[in-house]
């Protein structure tokens, strides 16, 4: 069965990790394998905090399968608590052996960025990170040391997986790491991206918001003329940079859609959004519109009980963790300076990936409603890329997680080193989606 119309590597990859390549349902047995992790100072008082996990395949040596970074959303999103124990770790988080981890797949490294985010902290509050460009350049420094210092992943294909706003983190990432990777400051074998779900044009989600809920019924005419019309207000904010202003614009509005909509969840449209717990007092902002915002889209990756297994039984585990520093204890700081960042898009980035020849996937939940696919596919169409035409032109593919079911779990279209897979069935958190991936219940 033909799945996609090319072989790039990082096609392959993402087929075989989501189960996908062969349409055969993964039943991956859990084996315990070698893990390291450790701490990288960024920048004086930014500290941040990293996990690896060896590939544990029966029949292949980890030199002989690719390494994956995974990176989580927020910002403030721990890829070493949610990635790692909720999503594709050889653990779940009630510390039995994960059936669908990626590690028969590839090596997983789980960073905890931007600093103040999981097990990473910083000493003094001028140290987080306010931008991209600085997430990026902490970043730079967190690979250059980690490659340096474990030499057997140098050659091994290296590729950075993302969810939400981690995608755009990765976008930035990807770009500079071909750079250094170019000029020789860095040692690795740079494959790829893979954007899930990814923030990487917040305006064309916002204004795709209204639309997609009025055809899924979701909002009446009333309700898609309100939406419509302060997304006009967020949209008007971007064009001017008042990137502050529409990141409250941009709350205000998914305010609306709750009212609207009876509380819809914003990461899968079938269910409805848990009513949001009080703020605890370590959680305070100045801005009490940030408080609203961090509760649905930080604080829902660090639940309780994930939290009391991160500083209680893990915490104890990795030993170097500092006494004065908790597992999620600093990701409020985290989102709260990041907020003059979150409206800015990265078109550009991925379009200077793509001109580079770096393999660019993107992959989005159709039960989405934060980063909708509609939003995705209008930004994808303001791509400069030269060959841009050539894959609009294409047809899409199904693809199949069975192949004695007629059932569709996603359809892809690629060109070159462009991929787009439409994921049917699942919600932000697309590596949690049954249907698609038969690997849970929602995946990035």
């Amino acid at each position: 069965m033909e799945l996609v119309p090319r072989t790039s590597p990082v096609v392959l990859l993402l087929l075989s990790l989501l189960g996908l390549s062969t349409g055969a349902v993964i039943d991956w047995p859990a084996e315990e394998g070698k893990e390291v992790w450790d701490y990288v100072t960024v920048r004086k008082d930014a500290h941040m905090f990293w996990w690896l996990y060896y590939a544990t395949n029966p029949c292949k040596n980890f030199s002989e399968l690719p390494l994956v970074m995974w990176l989580q959303g927020g910002p403030g999103g721990s890829s070493t608590g949610f990635g790692n124990f909720e999503e594709i770790g050889p653990l779940d988080s009630d510390l039995k052996p994960r059936r669908t981890t990626w590690l028969q797949s590839a090596s997983l490294l789980f960073v905890d960025n931007p600093v103040g985010t999981g097990f990473s902290y910083v000493n003094k509050s001028g140290a987080y990170a306010k931008d991209l460009a600085m997430v990026v350049s902490d970043m730079m420094i967190l690979l250059k040391t980690f490659f340096d210092c474990h030499k057997e992943f140098q050659t091994i294909p290296f590729y950075i997986f993302s969810e939400s706003y981690g995608g755009k983190m990765a976008a930035g990432i990807g770009l500079e790491l071909y750079k250094a990777v170019q000029q020789g400051t860095i040692q690795c074998n740079f494959a790829g991206v893979a954007l899930g779900d990814s923030w990487i044009s917040p305006i064309n989600s916002v204004l795709s918001w209204g639309p997609y809920l009025y055809s899924v019924s979701l909002l009446d005419d009333q309700g898609l003329a309100e939406v419509s019309q302060v997304a006009e207000q967020v949209l008007d904010a971007v064009n001017k940079e008042h990137y502050v202003e529409a990141t409250q614009l941009w709350g205000k509005a998914e305010m609306l859609i709750e009212q609207n909509t009876d509380g819809v969840n914003f990461y899968n449209i079938l269910t409805k959004s848990a009513p949001m717990a009080a703020m605890e007092s370590s959680l305070e902002f100045t801005q009490s519109h940030l408080v609203h915002l961090y509760q649905r889209h930080v604080r829902h990756l660090q639940q309780d009980t994930l939290s009391q297994l991160m500083n209680g039984p893990i915490r104890k585990k990795l030993k170097i963790i500092p006494e004065d520093c908790s597992w999620g204890g600093q990701s409020a700081s985290v989102f709260q300076n990041m907020e003059g960042d979150f409206m800015k898009p990265v078109i550009g980035i991925v379009d200077e990936l793509l001109e580079a020849g770096v393999n660019v996937t993107v992959y989005n939940g159709q039960l989405d409603l934060i980063v909708d696919t509609m939003g995705q596919e209008a930004w994808m169409r303001k791509l400069k890329w030269a060959e841009l035409p050539k894959f609009n032109q294409l047809k899409w593919k199904a693809l199949y997680s069975d192949p004695q079911s007629s059932e569709t779990s996603a359809f892809v279209k690629s060109y070159k080193n462009l991929a787009f897979y439409w994921i049917l069935r699942a919600g932000h958190m697309v590596r949690e989606s049954p249907a698609a991936f038969v690997v849970g219940s929602q995946l990035f």
